[in-house]
């Protein structure tokens, strides 16, 4: 599969124990930038999480590093890894941050490398979420839930994770909900969620191994109780059945995803607003927005990318273009005074 895609995609995450996470922040940086790779790493007390991209030989060598470098003493061996394939970066730079949490959710109690919940393969998922006397929840926001969710999954409808303990409290209850399962984009959130909720005195918590991501990709089309597409948190945007790249867009204003329904709406202006922007009384960000799509269609037309590295790069090429172009009219100009 590799061989016909430009670029391999890496999903890993791992709760674990690590005081000293602050050292690993230079390691990381210099080894993924050292081979072009690109994206993010979230590296916490807790553990580490993250998507990154580059070639699939840079990938592979970093995954081992992970495993076996001395630099971490094993402690990533076994982590949570999911792969996907792109046929051009989906990532503008790279960035190692330092973090309380690698998933925040603001609840010490919360803690997978003490308990976590009953984890359920892709292919057993289906049997588990049919049951009745399973309550199936979709622990992710509520603008990723909109564009595809498991059918009769509830949609707490939170607009970040931390909002997750609010909805247990509020909508939940251990005397009557024995059985809970729960899934997310990759795992780290249900995973997390699941020892947030035995914490609280649920007896029975399951979660999707891997999430939503692994599911697509081992469960058949025809065989799926998925609808719609799956939410990344990268420039794919969405993905769908064997994780290929969905339709969905993002609005370049408000950062929503949006579906080509969403985009045939009268309120979408491209790079300006969509519909859940359109209304707001902010004309500083849609003037930034559009000024944004402007230069971005100015790049497009010259070949150059807009963001990140690339444009420093083009920019750079242009500057010495325009210099030598200088150069070159002086000499011509001297030699046509003499």
């Amino acid at each position: 599969m590799t061989a016909s895609h430009a670029i391999k995609i890496l999903a890993i995450y791992k709760f674990v124990d690590q005081p000293d996470f602050e050292t690993l922040k230079a390691p990381l940086g210099e080894f993924c930038c050292g081979r072009g790779i690109k994206g993010t790493l979230l590296v916490a007390p807790e553990g580490i999480n993250g998507t990154v991209a580059g070639a699939p030989e840079a990938i592979d060598e970093l995954v081992g590093w992970l495993s076996d470098g001395n630099v971490f003493g094993g402690r990533f061996r076994g982590a949570e890894i999911k792969y996907s394939f792109a046929e051009s970066q989906p990532f503008y730079r790279m960035k190692v941050r330092l973090k309380s949490e690698i998933v925040t959710l603001r609840a010490p109690e919360a803690n997978p490398g003490r308990q976590v919940g009953t984890y359920v393969e892709p292919e057993d998922w289906n049997d588990l979420i049919d049951r009745d006397d399973v309550i199936v929840i979709d622990t992710r926001n509520d603008y990723e839930v909109a564009l595809g969710t498991f059918r009769n999954a509830k949609d707490p409808h939170t607009t970040s994770f931390t909002e997750f303990k609010d909805y247990v409290s509020e909508t939940l209850d251990p005397q009557k909900h024995k059985k809970v399962a729960m899934f997310c984009t990759g795992g780290i959130r249900c995973e997390k969620a699941s020892s947030y909720m035995l914490a609280q005195g649920f007896g029975e918590v399951f979660h999707l191994k891997g999430g939503i991501l692994n599911y697509l990709e081992h469960v058949p089309e025809d065989k799926s109780l998925w609808d719609g597409e799956c939410f990344v948190f990268d420039e794919r945007v969405s993905v769908g059945h064997g994780l290929k790249i969905g339709d969905a867009q993002l609005c370049r204003a408000c950062r929503q995803p949006l579906t080509p329904a969403d985009r045939e709406r009268a309120e979408f202006i491209e790079g300006v607003q969509c519909h859940h922007c359109a209304g707001e009384e902010n004309a500083a960000r849609r003037e930034a927005a559009a000024e944004r799509q402007k230069q971005i269609e100015l790049a497009a037309a010259r070949g150059e990318a807009h963001i990140g590295e690339d444009v420093k790069k083009a920019a750079e090429e242009r500057r010495l273009a325009n210099k030598a172009r200088r150069e070159a009219d002086r000499i011509r100009n001297t030699k046509g005074s003499r």
